[in-house]
């Protein structure tokens, strides 16, 4: 069913480091006290394992296993899940960002531009296509943390058209200010609705999150801006709203043409 309105859950919070049961009854114990009714819950980059680098040892039990509990919790509560772990295909690693519908049906997007900075591309492969999810008439958007550098490759185009960017990611204090910078570009300049949730806490590599989880909208302001503590934050998009701007102010006509290489 088409709704004009989107209700998304960003649940910022922190990881235990490659430890996929404890995260796993971490953010069930979460999803299952939510008593509100929402759309979509959004989790982190790799909010079973953390960043690791270790793929061989956790990917293939850990998608298997999640990708199971990510249906229950679809179903049991009635919507939909993202959120990005490590996967296996016939022995090749993906940072994989999962989608799974109420009904339990799923899509996937895999990160395209792994995080050299963190040696993530010696353990894990880019992937090369984009994602675009049909969900209650909304067009959506999937992308994973450094991603959002590469503003040629989150550009909407007429083929790549969407409402709303979604990014999950481990995204360190250190760089915040890059963070918000970047996510507030990539919602103007597409002039659409951008959700990013990020983790908060210590990794064991000693690097702080920041959380800073948040939603713009398309004329670049804050609808929801978390600070660096726990949060579960439900927020409420409206698709008139991205549909009246572009009518306004219809960048879109004037932008380049390119292609992909």
């Amino acid at each position: 069913m088409e709704s004009n309105e989107l209700k998304i859950v960003l649940l910022q919070q922190d990881l235990h480091w490659e430890n996929v049961p404890a995260n796993l009854l971490h953010f069930e114990s979460l999803i299952y006290g939510l008593n509100q009714k929402v759309d979509l819950i959004m989790l982190p980059e790799m909010f079973t394992t953390g960043f690791s680098m270790q793929p061989e040892k956790f990917a293939l039990n850990n998608q298997e296993q999640t990708l199971k509990t990510l249906k229950k919790w679809a179903t049991d509560k009635d919507v939909a899940i993202c959120g990005s772990i490590m996967a296996a295909i016939d022995g090749v690693y993906f940072n994989r960002f999962f989608w799974v519908n109420p009904s339990g049906d799923f899509q996937f997007y895999d990160k395209a531009h792994l995080f050299r900075m963190g040696e993530e591309q010696l353990h894990y492969s880019k992937g090369t296509a984009h994602q675009l999810i049909n969900y209650k008439g909304w067009k959506i958007a999937p992308f994973v943390c450094y991603d959002l550098r590469f503003p040629i490759w989150m550009r909407r185009t007429k083929v790549f058209n969407y409402d709303l960017i979604l990014l999950v990611a481990n995204w360190p204090e250190r760089r915040a200010s890059h963070w918000k910078a970047l996510t507030l570009a990539r919602a103007i300049e597409n002039q659409c609705y951008l959700a990013a949730v990020n983790r908060v806490g210590l990794d064991i590599t000693s690097i702080n999150h920041s959380g800073d989880s948040r939603v713009i909208n398309p004329m670049g302001e804050l609808v929801f801006d978390a600070k660096d503590s726990k949060e579960l934050t439900i927020v409420s998009l409206d698709k008139s709203v991205v549909e009246n701007y572009r009518q306004q102010f219809p960048v879109q006509e004037d932008a380049d043409a390119f292609e992909l290489l």
